[in-house]
């Protein structure tokens, strides 16, 4: 059955989904003399620390940069730079904190009482202000988009055969690569098989790879060893084992939910490359659009990802997670993303999602419910 998408109000996604706020957000208008985004790391540095020490970076017995740490990659910087502003790559310091003060209003859950929400929306989504962390900063230097590259800060347009694959998700026959499942109002699943990839809690909204900025859990602990490094998500506790040796790679034909990984050094700077994702996920997870309920969800299929990521440690408080997502068959060229993180002493704690995941019982048994009740009423 097809289902049916109903405009969920921005009080209800906003409070689960890996988005990006800048559907939402109206800034002052763009002021002449924009600049073009860069895609060098250099240049997404934060404007602190920038005199570094002798000696910097710090290195282990292998003689590489030490990124070994919690990372935290919270920011309130939209993923897409707004449409109204068209080629500014940067915020002045007055439309920053405008942005800012105005994205923290979007994401405070616990003040909608003035839209006088039906309460199905309290049922679908009911997470308060104490549950999310969305952070409370913009980046250091105040530019409108995480996206880089292409120069105008917004994802390449999808292909027809991506927008055909939007279509056919609704249909939620296996795999179901969306991540959940609000909006939908005819929704009747099966079993756990129809559910999203978050709510059978196999692949986290923001987790990755690669990393989206989302309401909470956004941090990443990094571990290196000598052949290898640990990239280990707090969201749904992922721990993705990046090969730094020369043994062959894994054939075509086995794949893995977080694909088979493998890292080198280029200078001072961690690349990491992703292949063998399995089908069962998708490219990508696009950002929230409140203007237009059928352009939100996921993309593609993970199959046809190629991903490299860089990691680039700046300063002792800061590195720089840069990201190039390429897949021909989603998105009609590459683009690249770019998230300072900062350094947390903050400790992870466990994401015991299986374990708590009371809500896939009731999604189903809620469905079963409603099925005796309309066999019922039919009669």
């Amino acid at each position: 059955m097809t289902q049916v998408h109903k405009s969920l109000p921005m009080a209800g996604l906003i409070a689960v989904l890996a988005i990006s706020i800048s559907a939402c957000s109206k800034p002052d208008q763009a002021s002449s003399g924009s600049e073009q985004a860069s895609t060098t790391s250099d240049q997404v540095s934060s404007t602190t620390d920038q005199t570094k020490p002798s000696g910097y970076p710090a290195r282990n017995a292998q003689g590489h940069p030490d990124i070994q740490g919690t990372w935290d990659f919270r920011t309130l910087t939209p993923l897409e730079r707004p449409k109204e502003l068209g080629d500014k790559a940067q915020f002045s310091a007055e439309e920053a904190e405008a942005f800012r003060q105005r994205a923290i209003a979007i994401n405070d859950t616990d003040n909608k009482k003035d839209l006088d929400l039906p309460a199905e929306y309290d049922v679908e989504v009911p997470y308060n202000n104490f549950w999310l962390d969305y952070g409370t900063a913009m980046n250091d230097d105040q530019r409108t988009s995480l996206i880089v590259d292409p120069p105008n800060g917004r994802l390449p347009e999808l292909t027809p055969e991506a927008l055909a694959g939007m279509k056919k998700a609704l249909l939620r026959n296996p795999p179901v690569r969306e991540f959940v499942s609000i909006g939908l109002t005819t929704f009747r699943p099966a079993g756990p098989e129809k559910l999203g990839l978050s709510e059978r809690c196999m692949v986290g909204f923001n987790a990755g790879p690669p990393l989206i900025p989302s309401a909470y859990n956004n941090n990443l602990r990094i571990v290196q060893a000598p052949n290898h490094v640990l990239l280990f998500t707090e969201m749904i506790h992922d721990a993705r084992i990046v090969t730094m040796d020369d043994r062959a790679r894994l054939p075509a034909e086995i794949e893995k939910w977080s694909g088979e990984s493998r890292g080198h050094w280029e200078g001072d700077t961690l690349v990491v490359e992703t292949t063998n994702f399995t089908d069962k996920t998708p490219t990508f997870q696009l950002p929230l659009d409140l203007t237009d309920p059928t352009m939100n969800g996921t993309v593609g299929s993970g199959r046809n990802l190629h991903l490299v990521e860089r990691f680039t440690r700046t300063s002792e408080s800061q590195l720089i997670y840069e990201y190039t997502v390429t897949d021909p068959t989603t998105f009609t060229k590459p683009f690249t993303v770019a998230i300072p993180m900062r350094a947390t002493e903050d400790q992870i704690f466990e994401y015991a999602c299986h374990e708590g995941n009371h809500a896939m019982a009731g999604m189903l048994k809620g469905a079963r419910t409603l099925e005796k009740e309309e066999a019922k009423a039919a009669l």
